[in-house]
């Protein structure tokens, strides 16, 4: 049997994870010296809700080599192989643990290709390999598309707050103060393991109406044939724009929640679209 492993950047929720029958590993949140597993110890709601009162922003922690040995080895002792999804090499060291791990056991039963994403795009990502999983097809053939596929995954999203942006040190206190009075919403795409800057609009709508235009541009065109996956961050109203605004860009597989490790940067009231560019 082939498991399918991923970390809690997935912002897959317990339900769809038992659906899928992955197995989550949760990353470390610590606001000060409150420390907390993602997903398991915090809520996204809980998480959001202290975000808007901090001074300083929340780091996260890595998974330790440790939690990914016990897991490998307790599924590789039933016989299984296994691929580990996890977030993107450039944005967490979570998958050198991984990998540090696999070389602990001396195993060849552990696939870790870099996914080079995160959030939803990682969500879209493991959905995708359950899929193939379900087909039948080896860890490997499974680890191998994975890795062309991490080439195409893109995700696009509108930021509803300069706040985080700004307390991150990305952002002047100049500019963050006249984009919030300006209603500015930053737009942001998460592409080969980055997180870049691809616009901006005055007000959610118009940015909602700028991803759609941004996705009918060379560079950014969906591949149609491939499922897509939508997020937000405690925003249900902007999700449904979302969907309705861009379901044509491909069958949703997944809408997620989108929990702390983005959410430390962007804040409540964002969303977007993930989906494998042409």
């Amino acid at each position: 049997m082939v498991r399918i492993i991923t970390d809690s950047t997935a912002d897959i929720s317990a339900e769809n994870a038992e659906k899928l029958g992955i197995t989550v590993l949760p990353l470390t949140i610590h606001f000060g010296e409150e420390t907390y597993r993602d997903g398991v110890d915090i809520t996204n709601k809980e998480f959001y809700d202290k975000l808007a009162t901090v001074e300083t922003l929340p780091t996260t922690a890595q998974i330790p080599p440790a939690v990914f040995a016990d897991t490998f080895k307790k599924y590789i002792d039933e016989g299984d192989e296994i691929v580990c999804l996890l977030i993107g090499s450039k944005l967490s060291g979570t998958r050198q643990s991984a990998i540090i791990a696999a070389d602990m056991l001396e195993t060849d039963k552990v696939y870790i290709p870099d996914t080079q994403t995160v959030t939803i795009g990682l969500g879209l990502m493991v959905t995708v390999a359950c899929e193939m999983r379900d087909k039948g097809m080896s860890a490997k053939e499974i680890s191998d598309k994975m890795t062309e596929l991490s080439d195409k995954v893109c995700i696009v999203a509108a930021v509803a707050t300069l706040k985080y942006l700004h307390m991150g040190g990305r952002l002047s206190g100049a500019a963050a103060l006249i984009g919030g009075m300006l209603n500015i919403c930053p737009l942001i795409s998460v592409e080969h393991g980055e997180i870049k800057s691809i616009g901006k609009a005055r007000g959610m709508n118009s940015a909602v109406k700028s991803l759609d235009e941004k996705l009918k541009h060379e560079g950014y065109l969906p591949d149609s044939s491939m499922p897509v996956a939508f997020g937000h961050t405690q925003a249900p109203d902007l999700l449904k724009v979302i969907v309705g605004q861009l379901s044509y860009v491909g069958d949703c597989v997944l809408v997620s929640d989108i929990g702390s490790v983005v959410g430390t940067h962007v804040g409540q009231g964002g969303g977007g679209i993930a989906y494998f560019k042409k």
